[in-house]
């Protein structure tokens, strides 16, 4: 046993540094339950000799916009039930941050990991946007202290950021993520085909968590954001997917290698703007989206980094004007609020303990950790951010109003079949997904 040894006193100790090791393994598909699903097949591993047993979560919105998904999901188990025995229907449950914020919901779920019989060497497939990613995946955290966990991202947002991530979690106390763990999924699928429906809003609101990272790690990916922006407007998915893939690599590359996967340090990297963000999205009843919660984060810090610490006032410009050009909201009525706001640095400086760290730019591709605030500076960043966002355009009267965008096909609706259990019936989940708008503040 190596470690350090005081066995000299009347109280012994030892302390001894150890390492577990992971293995994060990330796919990408055109149309995994399609053409690709040997792909899903090969990741759910038999344990010995005995079937996988699988749980598939569905998101109630995914499977209201893609009203064949549960049953491609039965056909998919059928033809791999040499390797895998699928544990009942597939659960629906609500999609949307609603779910993140009913502490109740958790139990419901943990209830039915146990009905299924599921042990540690049980997947749980949860399939899905960023809210029911981390809600599912925190239950299979906690049950028999971890279920392996299959995420398949259905956000564009979720798939270049927190789908790939180690984090999961729920809010509780109108606190972002207040109740949650570390731990890293036994698998990340990355489809296309599962992008296809989801809303034009919440779409470009996920390439605010790609300018994020590009900022922080790679200008070039930033300069490709910005070239390519008016064709993620239009969702061409040729220049889409690349930018998502080449976040997700970025992403992972920063979990693996970085150092600090379960952030034990004093920095979170990876959360540029989001002090800022997480205030809001509470301030908000979480009518704004992360992602938009985000680009209105990122704005805020980047112009607090050009006139506190010394990045270049034009580059600052340049990202608020790539935000634009996405599409991204760049104002709330709630950032007059600005005392309110402020809380936010105290709420984020108590998640991760110790003094208050936070990561801002030098320059595009320089990070740089700061922990000390000058609130003058920081009201004078919230004031340029709003007044250059109505040059760009301000922010929709849906985004405003916490609506939701229509679906992306004709005639869906996005409330989805009933949740909890097989599609269809009835099982007394308290929350309801909401119908979806005809309205979408990014078409414009």
């Amino acid at each position: 046993m190596h470690g350090d040894v005081n066995d000299r006193s009347e109280s012994p100790s030892i302390d001894v540094r150890f390492s577990v090791p992971f293995v994060h393994r990330v796919r990408f598909t055109r149309d995994v339950l399609g053409a690709d699903r040997h792909v899903l097949a090969e990741l759910l591993e038999p344990s010995g000799k005995k079937l996988a047993r699988v749980q598939f979560w569905l998101d109630a919105n995914v499977a209201g916009a893609h009203p064949e998904l549960a049953s491609r999901v039965r056909s998919f188990s059928a033809e791999f039930a040499h390797r895998l025995i699928l544990t009942g229907e597939p659960q629906i449950v609500p999609g949307g941050e609603e779910l993140k914020n009913d502490i109740h919901v958790l139990e419901r779920m943990l209830r039915e990991l146990h009905a299924a019989g599921l042990d540690r060497r049980s997947y749980v497939v949860v399939i899905g946007g960023g809210a029911v990613l981390d809600t599912v995946g925190f239950a299979a955290s906690i049950a028999h202290r971890g279920l392996r966990l299959v995420r398949l991202p259905t956000t564009t947002l979720a798939q270049a950021d927190s789908g790939v991530g180690v984090k999961n979690g729920v809010n509780l106390y109108r606190t972002k993520n207040w109740l949650g763990a570390f731990a890293p999924p036994w698998a990340v699928v990355n489809d296309a085909h599962l992008l296809e429906t989801l809303s034009d809003r919440d779409f470009l609101a996920g390439f605010s968590e790609a300018v994020k990272v590009a900022l922080l790690k790679d200008p070039e990916l930033f300069e490709e954001i910005w070239r390519a922006a008016p064709g993620i407007r239009r969702r061409d998915m040729p220049v889409c997917l690349p930018i998502v893939r080449r976040a997700a690599e970025l992403h992972l590359k920063h979990i693996t290698e970085g150092g600090d996967p379960f952030e034990m340090l004093e920095a979170r990297p990876l959360d540029f703007g989001h002090w800022a963000a997480h205030k809001l999205e509470a301030m908000t009843d979480f009518s704004l989206r992360h992602g938009e919660a985000v680009a209105i984060g990122i704005a805020i810090d980047t112009f607090y980094a050009s006139l506190a610490l010394g990045l270049d006032p034009r580059e600052a410009a340049r990202v608020l004007a790539c935000l634009g050009r996405l599409g991204l909201t760049l104002d709330h009525p709630q950032l007059g609020d600005v005392r309110q706001l402020f809380a936010g640095l105290e709420e984020f400086r108590q998640h991760l303990g110790g003094r208050l760290t936070l990561t801002m730019l030098q320059g595009i591709g320089q990070p740089v950790n700061i922990h000390e605030v000058d609130y003058k500076v920081m009201r004078r960043a919230i004031q340029q951010v709003r007044k250059s966002a109505q040059s760009l355009g301000g922010l929709g009267e849906d985004a405003q109003q916490g609506r939701r965008p229509r679906a992306r096909r004709t005639g869906d609706r996005m409330d989805g079949p009933a949740v909890g259990g097989s599609a269809g019936d009835e099982t007394g989940w308290a929350i309801r997904p909401r119908k979806m708008h005809e309205n979408d503040p990014t078409e414009r």
